[in-house]
C-alpha cells in the first residue's frame, strides 16, 4: 500500500484526488495539507510514502516547502502537481529534489502512475520535461535567466517579488541580513533587474507568482 499525503491550499482539489485515489487498490491518502507548516507536520509524523504537492500555497512557496521536506526527509518522494506549465519551473525543481513534475492538466491516470514511479525509487518525467531536460543539457539559449538561479537565489527571488522584506526572510530562513542581500544581488545580476519591482514584474510576466 502507498501512502499518500496531498498537499494543496484548495480543498476542492485535495476532495477530487481523495475521492479518485480510492478507486485504486494500492493507493491510500493519509494525510492532507492546506500550507507549507501543514506539510512538514505530516512529514515529521511519517506515516507517508509520496507527497503530491502543489506549487501555490498561502504561507510558504511550494519551491521552500520542497527544500524543507528534503533537508528533513531525503529520500521522501515529492511529486508536484502545479498549474504552471512545465517550462516555468519543471527542471529547476527536480535539480532541488523533486521526484517529478505533472500540470494539473493532465490525466489523472497519469498522476496515479507518477505516484508508483517514484514510489519505487524512479523519477516520473513527462515527454514534455524531458525535451526541457535535453534543451538543457545541450545548452539551449532560450532557457530563462531564472533557470540558472541556485536553489537558495530561486527562495530568494520569489520572497522578494511577492513583497517579502530583507529582514523578515532572514528571521524565516535562519540566514543573516547581510547573507540574504548578498542572494538579492546575485539574483539582480543573474537576471539583469535594478529593482524589487522588476523582480515582481519578471515573476508575474513569466507566471511563477500570482
Amino acid at each position: 500500500m502507498i501512502r499518500i499525503a496531498i498537499v494543496d491550499d484548495h480543498a476542492i482539489v485535495r476532495a477530487g484526488l481523495r475521492q479518485y485515489f480510492s478507486d485504486q487498490t494500492d493507493l491510500r491518502v493519509t494525510g492532507e495539507a492546506s500550507n507549507g507548516r501543514e506539510a512538514l507536520d505530516i512529514v515529521r509524523g511519517g506515516d507517508v510514502d509520496v507527497i503530491l504537492m502543489d506549487l501555490s500555497m498561502p504561507d510558504q512557496g511550494g519551491v521552500e516547502v520542497l527544500a524543507a521536506i528534503k533537508a528533513r526527509e531525503p529520500d521522501l518522494p515529492v511529486l508536484i502537481l502545479s498549474g504552471f506549465p512545465e517550462t516555468h519551473y519543471a527542471t529547476t525543481l527536480l535539480r532541488q529534489g523533486a521526484s517529478g513534475y505533472l500540470n494539473k492538466e493532465c490525466d489523472p491516470e497519469d498522476i496515479v502512475k507518477a505516484i508508483r514511479t517514484v514510489y519505487r525509487g524512479r523519477k516520473y518525467i513527462t515527454p514534455a520535461v524531458a525535451e526541457l531536460l535535453a534543451d538543457g543539457l545541450s545548452g539551449d539559449v532560450d532557457a530563462l535567466p531564472h533557470e540558472q538561479l541556485s536553489e537558495r537565489e530561486l527562495q530568494v527571488f520569489l520572497r522578494l517579488a511577492r513583497g517579502e522584506t530583507i529582514g523578515h526572510m532572514a528571521d524565516s530562513m535562519s540566514l543573516s541580513v547581510k547573507t540574504v542581500s548578498t542572494y538579492r544581488s546575485r539574483v539582480m545580476e543573474k537576471l539583469k533587474l535594478a529593482s524589487n519591482s522588476d523582480l515582481t514584474y519578471y515573476a508575474l510576466k513569466n507566471g511563477l507568482i500570482q
